[in-house]
């Protein structure tokens, strides 16, 4: 896991020298706002899962520029001694805003916005980035596989096959926000309190005389719920008549049920159910069965479409790495800038791809749920001093679509946004990894079944309010008509 006493320097270099330059313009003191924020769920899905607002909190509260960052910088011989003697004394004055982690979130609305002299908020740009880009979309997957399991525990085995030591440790804490059940990654355990889990391995197998050998010598050293792999020679032929004898020769004797085997390879499903009738006529009844082998959340709602008795799942490079869909595309962009006067001037980004179109201004994120239902209706993004009765009938539209208009009756509503960073000082307790697991799930229960489809989910709609989406057509007019 990286070092988050100081991560000064994991930064891209244009975020130092775009400082370097404000300071040089006369302009580092001036305060901006940017938002963090996504174009597109990953796998085509209905929402996304916001987490690593933890590891940004440690990052920015560490933020230091020590002797070694500063000749680094010196040897460049392109930052002036100014602006080297700034980062010397660099503390993070700013303001910050986030959703909480474990929220479910939606393209295009803010899940982080920044309020800081723009020298700052360039700097922790790339940090922000990397956190919110990697373990929104770790969460984001783990939930997709958790709801295709459909309440049966599934544990993240994919440390040796992440992207790199920090990927793997910060990958499986955002496993477990997004709903699996434990590690195998002891760190995680280690920094976080997340339950790891193991079983065997092919090797402890092959390392005896005998497969029984084997399950009997592990069913002796760790005889309170051993899980053993029986798939390393022949599942029905030795692998399961070898557990059941060691389960009962072991086990029993000592009134111990509880016991699991795990299937590895081969037709997952018809040997869950071969395997399952025979550990039920030994009367092993208590005895579970693990499925693994490059397992995601399709294979597993197949296994589950077909019945495979299977009772929980191990899941590993397909979910730390994200593999069908591995790239979050989280965005960091400047919406509004003071000016002399203190007053806040909003900005927008126009670029060639009217995708990227970006929405102006320092703004908040409403949450809008139905009294009967408690289901989430749709987010608004409004402007940040925007406000509006919640007891009157509410008016929302499509931007894109403004015809489209609906009248919010009967609800509540909620601020996503909520502060973390004022003025500098750390304002927000982060709860405990258990909490946000548990908060997620609350969450996601308040969202219509139709948004959680895999395929062609139904769109959530995040609108704009009527004075924010005035002051981006405006903007849009003013800086086409420089064309």
């Amino acid at each position: 896991m990286i070092n988050t006493d100081n991560l000064s320097m994991l930064c891209d270099f244009y975020d130092l020298t775009m400082a370097n330059g404000y300071l040089a313009s006369g302009n580092g003191g001036r305060v901006a706002c940017f938002d963090a924020f996504f174009r597109s769920v990953p796998d085509g899905g209905g929402f996304a899962i916001a987490a690593g607002l933890k590891d940004i909190i440690e990052y920015i509260r560490n933020l230091r520029f020590d002797d070694g960052d500063i000749a680094y910088l010196r040897g460049k011989n392109i930052f002036s001694e100014e602006f080297l003697d700034y980062l010397r004394n660099f503390r993070f004055t700013g303001s910050i805003w986030a959703v909480p982690e474990g929220t479910p979130v939606f393209p295009l609305e803010p899940i982080l916005t920044v309020k800081a002299p723009v020298m700052e908020a360039h700097l922790i740009e790339t940090f922000v980035l990397l956190q919110l880009n990697h373990q929104s979309l770790i969460a984001t997957k783990a939930n997709r596989i958790v709801r295709a399991a459909q309440g049966r525990p599934v544990m993240e085995f994919g440390a040796r096959r992440a992207h790199g030591a920090d990927a793997a440790v910060t990958g499986a804490r955002a496993a477990y926000i997004g709903g699996c059940a434990g590690t195998s990654c002891a760190l995680t355990d280690l920094k976080w309190g997340i339950p790891t889990m193991g079983t065997m391995t092919h090797s402890w197998v092959q390392m005896f005389d005998t497969e029984y050998e084997a399950f009997r010598t592990y069913c002796g050293l760790y005889p309170d719920n051993p899980v053993l792999l029986i798939d390393t020679y022949n599942v029905m032929q030795s692998g399961l008549p070898n557990a059941i004898r060691a389960f009962k020769e072991v086990l029993l004797p000592r009134g111990l049920t509880k016991c699991s085997v795990r299937i590895d390879s081969g037709d997952i499903s018809y040997l869950s159910k071969k395997v399952r009738r025979i550990l039920d006529e030994e009367g092993l009844f208590d005895c579970r069965i693990i499925a693994s082998n490059s397992l995601d959340e399709y294979i597993i709602r197949d296994l589950m479409m077909q019945n495979a008795r299977i009772d929980s799942f191990i899941v590993g490079e397909r979910l730390v790495t994200a593999a069908s869909s591995p790239m979050f595309g989280c965005v960091y962009k400047l919406v509004a800038v003071e000016n002399g006067d203190g007053e806040l001037i909003p900005k927008i980004n126009l670029s060639e791809n009217t995708g990227k179109i970006t929405t102006p201004h320092f703004k908040r994120v409403c949450r809008f749920f139905d009294k009967e239902t408690g289901k989430a209706v749709a987010d608004e993004v409004m402007l940040a001093d925007e406000t509006f009765d919640p007891d009157e009938p509410h008016k929302i539209f499509d931007e894109n679509a403004t015809w489209k208009i609906k009248v919010l009756e009967n609800y509540t509503v909620e601020d996503l946004l909520i502060p973390v960073f004022t003025d500098g000082e750390l304002v927000y307790t982060s709860p405990s990894e258990e909490e946000i697991r548990a908060y997620c799930f609350d969450r996601i229960d308040t969202l219509w079944d139709e948004i959680k489809r895999f395929e062609n989910p139904h769109k959530y709609y995040v609108d704009l309010s009527e004075k924010l989406w005035q002051i981006k057509r405006e903007l849009i007019g003013e800086k086409r008509s420089l064309d």
